[in-house]
């Protein structure tokens, strides 16, 4: 006899980009040669410098209970960042650390939603975003955008998908899985519309910041807007931009009645984030940030390099990325051209034809597409697109 879970457990998935890059470790244990371009972790060690603050924290005995929402010594640092680089001013207490920015996001949405509040996602959307919200008893209302508007969502579909139940809103610049990124102006636009929902919380996931290349600098939506400083939540993390994925810090900056049910939230699940790795995270955020554009210099190649080679193939379309290390193309045509159904059964065909691991871009909320991650070497990235394009010409 099976025992019975939760409504709300059912309610969601599990990870699809996780579970494409489970399926492709275990086609490689199996020994078959696969290319996995699910995953979104940068291939590169995270920075020495970084490393070594890790092993003194230990060496220091820096192993035991921290606060629940973050040591002193990293809050400033996030403080200091925070100013540095999108010119907002927070105190500690409006700071919160937690285990992965992921769980920042989780514990906005169960701070915020009661049963049946809709909450706005923007699509193609981050996959976990409208789960997090099912998982809080929350509604997600999806506004879909495409390659026409550059996959950005525009203020009058803004104002249209609002109403006065509306509480809560993510918004991700530079997007996972498409790369774009709101300029100010386009910023400000939103602003504009966001104006006139005083009960709206927008959380503004900026975890890829860094890793961005656009002529115009980064703009956060809190520095575009800061008559919205009121209801903005602005999150990001140390995984991405120092590879430090497996270090698992995220942080926002937020209002302080927000910031304390977030406190009371994480304090009665996972308590402090590891205390080891906020000590690294000191480091990472306070020292020279030379190694984060070294990363993004060599980001910024495969971007190139993928962009241009899927937009030689058949029936492949992608835009350019402003940010991130993945690809979105539109595969609409091709998926047609080989008669298949749908882009499930497209990325099913490049993982079985190409032996080429990539995300379907339904699990984004974007069908006809797929994500590739090119977090991964050059070499690797060219040994994929010549393998997906034999795939395409039925090789």
């Amino acid at each position: 006899m099976s025992l019975q879970v939760s409504k709300r457990v059912q309610r969601v998935k599990p990870s699809p980009t996780l579970a494409v890059t489970q399926m492709a470790a275990e086609l490689r244990a199996a020994g078959e040669d696969v290319i996995g371009l699910g995953a979104g972790e940068p291939d590169f060690d995270t920075p020495e410098h970084i490393r070594e603050a890790g092993i003194a924290a230990i060496r220091d005995g820096k192993t035991r209970y921290t606060a629940v929402d973050g040591t002193v010594e990293l809050k400033d640092a996030i403080i200091e960042k925070f100013r540095r680089d999108n010119n907002l001013e927070y105190t500690r207490e409006q700071i919160i650390v937690s285990s992965g920015a992921k769980q920042t996001c989780f514990n906005l949405a169960a701070a915020v939603l009661d049963p049946g509040d809709r909450a706005l996602v923007v699509a193609p959307y981050w996959v976990s975003y409208p789960d997090m919200i099912l998982l809080a008893d929350g509604e997600p209302a999806v506004v879909e955008t495409g390659p026409e508007q550059g996959y950005k969502l525009t203020p009058a579909q803004l104002d249209e998908a609002l109403t006065d139940d509306t509480r809560l809103m993510f918004l991700n610049s530079p997007s996972n899985p498409s790369g774009a990124a709101y300029s100010r102006a386009e910023l400000e636009a939103l602003g504009e519309v966001l104006d006139r929902y005083p009960n709206l919380v927008i959380g503004t996931d900026d975890m890829y910041e860094h890793i961005y290349w656009a002529d115009e600098p980064f703009c956060s939506l809190l520095t575009a807007c800061p008559q919205l400083s009121d209801r903005v939540v602005t999150i990001n993390g140390v995984s991405k931009a120092y590879a430090m994925t497996g270090w698992r810090i995220g942080y926002c900056g937020a209002p302080k009645s927000l910031v304390a049910a977030m406190r009371k939230i994480q304090g009665q699940s996972t308590s402090n984030p590891c205390s080891i790795s906020q000590a690294a995270s000191v480091v990472a955020l306070n020292a020279d940030q030379g190694c984060v554009a070294d990363m993004v210099r060599a980001f910024r190649e495969r971007h190139d390099f993928i962009v241009g080679a899927l937009n030689d193939m058949p029936g492949i379309s992608c835009l350019q990325g402003a940010g991130t290390f993945y690809a979105f193309p539109d595969c609409r045509e091709a998926i047609a051209a080989l008669g298949l159904d749908d882009d499930t059964a497209f990325s099913q065909h490049l993982l079985k034809q190409a032996g080429v691991a990539v995300v379907p871009g339904s699990a984004f909320g974007t069908p006809g597409h797929v994500r590739l991650s090119f977090a991964c070497g050059l070499d690797t990235l060219k040994d994929a697109a010549g393998r997906i394009r034999q795939a395409l010409a039925g090789q």
